[in-house]
């Protein structure tokens, strides 16, 4: 799955900064599981079907609907040049229901590690 381009950015009112994104391929129920990995899902049902939100926290949060070619993300502004490359990488390694899970895991804990530091002044 890529991402093709973002449609709208602004700032919002509590301090995090949204991207629309459009893709080049639905979402579907099988990427929903394998977003789990890196964080928590939930399918939120009474408003729409298919209305789900994924929360990386520290990171960025993903609200969309199952079967769209785009979603909404919010980054934590503070982190959001870190953030927004692990979001894109998520994406690429991907690859059509076949992750790369090593490549990602090793990713997810470097981010992390940079992350921490930089909102909490700590190593994670």
């Amino acid at each position: 799955m890529r991402i093709l381009r973002s449609n709208r950015h602004k700032n919002c009112a509590d301090g995090s900064f949204m991207k629309e994104f459009v893709l080049n391929a639905e979402v579907t129920p099988e990427f929903l599981e394998f977003l789990k990995k890196f964080g928590s899902i939930e399918v939120v049902p009474g408003l729409g079907e298919g209305y789900y939100k994924f929360e990386k926290p520290d990171c960025f949060s993903i609200k969309g609907f199952l079967y769209d070619t785009g979603f909404e993300v919010r980054f934590k502004k503070e982190v959001l040049d870190l953030t927004s490359d692990f979001l894109y990488a998520l994406m690429y390694y991907y690859q059509d229901g076949k992750p790369d899970f090593a490549t990602l895991t090793r990713r997810e804990e470097a981010l992390m590690e940079r992350v921490k530091n930089h909102l909490y002044g700590k190593k994670a």
